[in-house]
């Protein structure tokens, strides 16, 4: 069932380790097949190098599994919430990536003081709530702070990165964003011996994230 779809969320999920966003078997992607709605999911607890194609998950709009052999990733509840309460999205990542995961132990946003993080995030990655797994709690969490900000990732108090996209990849590649901003953000703040970081004003940051979103690229 949703052979290519399966293919593309494993090789994303793969992806995950390649750019040093996870550890062991924590972190996930998701992708949401638009035609039937059925989410195809990563396993729990397999490590990504024993991950294959057939391992992927099919799982329903709540939840239930649909297709595989393995139990869906622990993250599946609120993959779901979000994908019901955010139709639009094709894709969900979540990391427990360094530099992001550090603002998150804070409880605190992860500042914007690049143009390249305005360009993709439009502003400060936002910081939600704190709430256990395996529930919809997160997912709960997640809605709430993406309904608030223009940014495609959150962090989520003493626990990790959520990102999402209007497909799998562009979800994935928030992920990798969102850790190098925090990576530079981070380094910024260890020279305020120098300085402090200087902020960017409002007006420019609407202006790049708009050239970002709707005139880069081809």
């Amino acid at each position: 069932m949703l052979e290519a779809l399966r293919e593309e969320v494993y090789a994303l999920n793969l992806e995950l380790p390649k750019q040093g966003l996870v550890a062991w078997t924590q972190g996930n992607v998701s992708a949401r097949d638009a035609e039937t709605g059925l989410i195809v999911i990563k396993p729990s607890g397999v490590r990504f190098e024993h991950l294959t194609p057939q391992s992927m998950v099919v799982v329903d709009p709540l939840g239930k599994v649909v297709d595989g052999q393995h139990k869906p990733s622990s993250d599946t509840a609120s993959h779901c919430y979000v994908y019901r309460q955010m139709p639009e999205l094709r894709g969900i990542v979540h990391t427990h990536s360094r530099y992001a995961t550090a603002f998150a132990a804070l409880g605190q946003p992860i500042p914007c003081f690049l143009t390249g993080m305005a360009d993709e995030f439009g502003g400060d990655i936002p910081c939600g709530g704190f709430a256990l797994i395996g529930g919809e709690e997160i997912g709960e969490l997640v809605v709430q702070c993406l309904k608030g900000s223009r940014s495609p990732a959150v962090i989520l108090q003493n626990h990790g990165v959520f990102t999402v996209g209007q497909s799998a990849e562009a979800a994935v590649k928030a992920a990798v964003l969102a850790e190098d901003s925090a990576a530079t953000a981070w380094a910024a703040l260890q020279l305020t011996h120098i300085g402090p970081p200087i902020p960017i004003a409002q007006d420019d940051l609407d202006r790049l994230h708009y050239r970002y979103t709707h005139v880069y690229g081809q």
